[in-house]
């Protein structure tokens, strides 16, 4: 029960921290001039993101296949010193500059890729993880209007489940991001002693053996130290068996991309509630609340002993939390949906 506690606990815990990160950073990113769409509420904009999430997709795991992962690695550490550049160009002050460019900020970006490349232990991970997905969730959130944002997490979520429960290829990519310590999982640890550096990740994607990966979570199994058993290995129906409990970025990104678009577009005229340093609106703080419910049953269901798809329950939660909190504030279906102009 302790374990179960901490687990839930500390992966609540990220989100939250996520969530509350990209709503302090949307106004700022919409005063730099960072919204990377003309038109935010074009629904085809939320199409061209997935078709370069399936692209990338199919990059890392040919990469994965014919052998060159670290220069996979390379590019992810380089996107997340791209993308901590532009959350740290808000966060720090702009004390020195050269050629426009916050230097201190330039610094503080490189620094976590060197922590990255050098040290990739489980609490520069999840550093890494908060800056990341605080930075690209408030990035697409002012990019993408309600009806876009809705659209990404409804084809998002049904993508999920058929890549993790049909084609499995999700469980695949987890599995080979683990073993080069990338930062685009969240590492819950559950006993003192654990050390990332040292997690050989899944052994087997087979669904019988007591591993959770993927885009809902990843577990995996490490022997204590010192111990020997000459005894064939048993199988466990407890994944809080295990030191630490893994789950997908995308898993905490995804979900708050609406969150920070319900703060940025704010359907139906619906005001800032009035909470120092971060944008909130009622339909925002919904869809807050409903991700994490969402995240509540996920963690119930993987701690049952195998893998599942995060995104249908993370992004029904976020959406149906959204709609709750748009009816409470008066806000028309309509204008929730963000279908009004097209009627």
């Amino acid at each position: 029960m302790n374990r179960a506690a901490v687990a839930v606990v500390a992966t609540v815990g990220l989100f939250v921290l996520i969530q509350l990160g990209s709503l302090a950073l949307v106004e700022p990113f919409i005063d730099a001039g960072y919204q990377t769409v003309e038109d935010p509420s074009d629904p085809t904009n939320s199409l061209l993101y997935i078709g370069a999430i399936l692209v990338a997709t199919a990059v890392m795991l040919a990469a994965m296949k014919f052998g060159v992962d670290r220069l996979l690695q390379g590019l992810i550490v380089f996107a997340s010193v791209f993308l901590a550049f532009y959350v740290f160009s808000i966060v720090v002050p702009s004390i020195v500059s050269v050629a426009g460019l916050n230097v201190l900020a330039v610094l503080a970006a490189l620094a976590l890729g060197v922590g990255l490349l050098v040290y990739p232990e489980w609490y520069v991970i999840d550093a890494a993880g908060i800056v990341m997905g605080a930075g690209a969730a408030g990035l697409f959130g002012i990019s993408f209007g309600l009806l876009p944002a809705l659209v990404l997490l409804v084809v998002l979520a049904v993508y999920d489940a058929i890549s993790v429960y049909g084609t499995e290829h999700m469980l695949t990519l987890a599995s080979g991001v683990m073993d080069l310590r990338l930062p685009v999982v969240l590492v819950i640890p559950l006993t003192l002693s654990y050390s990332f550096l040292d997690e050989t990740g899944p052994e087997t994607l087979d669904r019988e053996e007591d591993e959770t990966a993927g885009a809902a979570g990843d577990e995996s199994e490490r022997s204590d130290e010192g111990a020997e058993s000459t005894d064939p290995p048993q199988e466990s129906d407890d994944p809080l068996a295990r030191d630490a409990f893994f789950i997908g970025l995308g898993d905490a990104v995804i979900p708050t991309i609406l969150v920070a678009s319900a703060a940025v577009f704010r359907p139906g005229g619906a005001a800032l509630l009035d909470v120092p340093g971060v944008a909130m609106t009622v339909p925002a703080l919904g869809a807050m609340v409903g991700t994490l419910c969402g995240l509540i049953a996920l963690l119930w269901m993987v701690m049952k002993g195998r893998a599942h798809a995060g995104l249908p329950l993370l992004n029904t939660g976020a959406i149906a939390g959204y709609l709750v909190g748009a009816i409470a504030a008066g806000i028309a279906l309509v204008e929730s949906l963000g279908l009004a102009p097209y009627l």
